[in-house]
């Protein structure tokens, strides 16, 4: 039996007065609310303080968003954005006529992630906190998130898949008529299967090291990062011709740094009954 289906929806909401909302924008949100929220209650958990919670979400908020839009510029697109510098961090193009608003095209993960850990180490040495502890629940609410921004790509139609030349497949409508990959919900269910794994051992393993929640983190999400790579098709032209693309070459360092991190937190873990 064939398993095809057809996505055609449009991605604005339709608002009163002519306004519109994405869907990219609403999960993108929902991600946001969903991770800080079980972020907060792991936070609790740990006893750290309230009010440093509240300072350090802002913080990596700022970090998602301008490490992601920076991180796409100089990771896809640097010839372009290192010319216009401007451009990188507000949502604008210059064009002959004037300026022209056009919003942030482009964003990468790797660069939102790489912030998000720099920011939360920064905040920790400042106020004088453990940044492995931190750092473990931080990834756990991000993974989450993660899971949601990729739905939202689906949404969208964008960062699809290859066609997959078989009985199975989405077909986007308003790319062409290819049966492809839905590899953004590929990438959305192993994250949050990914979440999950992660939440498990926190509750429930007691005797675990500081780091070691991050440590599986890297090699975990990174290792689906990697993998599913291979079900895209590329996102900018310089990729054509590579044996890996950008996506999959940027994932290398986080795992590499993902199995020390764990080698280096292992111990013999008890299981909290």
């Amino acid at each position: 039996m064939d398993l095809i289906f057809e996505w055609n929806l449009n991605p604005e909401i339709k608002l009163f007065g002519g306004m519109a909302l994405r869907y990219y924008s609403l999960l993108f949100g929902a991600g946001l609310l969903v991770g800080l929220s079980v972020a907060k209650r792991l936070w609790e958990r740990k006893g750290f303080s309230e009010k440093a919670f509240d300072k350090l979400t802002l913080h990596v908020f700022l970090a998602i968003i301008f490490g992601s839009r920076i991180g796409h510029c100089l990771f896809y697109e640097p010839d372009y954005y290192l010319s216009h510098p401007l451009e990188m961090i507000l949502p604008i193009h210059f064009e002959r006529g004037g300026i022209v608003f056009s919003g942030f095209k482009g964003l990468a993960s790797h660069g939102g992630i790489l912030a998000v850990f720099l920011t939360t180490l920064f905040f920790c040495r400042k106020n004088k906190l453990s940044f492995l502890a931190i750092a473990d629940i931080v990834c756990i609410g991000g993974t989450v998130t993660g899971a949601f921004i990729r739905l939202g790509n689906f949404m969208n139609s964008e960062i699809i898949g290859n066609p997959t030349n078989g009985d199975f497949g989405v077909i986007f409508k308003r790319i062409d008529e290819f049966v492809r990959h839905p590899s953004q919900l590929y990438e959305s269910f192993a994250y949050l299967l990914i979440f999950m794994t992660l939440l498990i051992i926190f509750y429930r393993f007691k005797n675990r090291k500081d780091g070691f929640i991050l440590g599986l983190y890297l090699i975990f999400l990174f290792t689906a990062r990697f993998t599913i790579e291979f079900t895209k098709i590329n996102q900018v032209g310089f990729e054509e011709g590579m044996s890996l693309n950008m996506g999959q070459l940027l994932s290398i360092p986080f795992f590499i740094l993902g199995i020390i991190l764990t080698l280096n937190r292992s111990n013999v873990l008890a299981f909290d009954k």
